[in-house]
């Protein structure tokens, strides 16, 4: 009977995975039509990106022949910064939804006691500096996981000098 219950258990998880998985594909799938658009200068420069923050159309205003090059140059810029942040925004209220449907799935260390689970060990990405190439604040990095992960609740292992196992023909 306990191997019933563990093999109907399994199914269950199985169907749990899938449903995760058809739900991540769907966001992907709405995520890819995102498109985010900003306007500034005076409503002289519009900038529309999509769902990755990449420039797919650019409008300029009546009287945008007013502004210098460098105010365009500017207003490109800025228009482009803060229509990415908004598509942004947009995802990571995405990620957060599918996050929140996908909880209720098991970790491994539901399955394996001791185990971690392996979505407390994914750090998050460091995010993009936004100031220019030549600008002094991008010659400063910070990189917080330059060490590596450390771990400390571990058992240390005594190492025969004999050759691995998991090259034994035995596998």
């Amino acid at each position: 009977m306990a191997n019933e219950a563990a093999k109907a258990e399994l199914a269950e998880l199985l169907t749990s995975v899938q449903t995760g998985i058809a739900e991540i594909a769907r966001m992907q799938r709405e995520h890819a039509k995102l498109t985010a658009s900003a306007t500034v200068a005076g409503k002289r420069v519009t900038v529309v990106v999509n769902a990755n923050g990449d420039v797919i159309q650019t409008v300029l205003g009546r009287n945008a022949d007013e502004l210098t090059h460098a105010q365009l140059a500017q207003a490109f810029t800025e228009a482009q910064q803060q229509a990415a942040a908004a598509v942004r925004a947009r995802t990571k209220a995405m990620v957060a939804q599918v996050r929140q449907k996908n909880a209720r799935l098991p970790g491994l260390s539901d399955f394996v006691p001791g185990l971690p689970d392996l979505r407390e060990l994914i750090p998050d990405p460091p995010q993009p500096s936004l100031d220019p190439p030549a600008a002094r604040a991008r010659a400063v990095v910070v990189d917080d996981g330059a060490a590596g992960m450390e771990f400390t609740d571990v058992e240390q292992l005594d190492r025969d000098s004999g050759g691995s196992d998991v090259a034994n023909s035995g596998w």
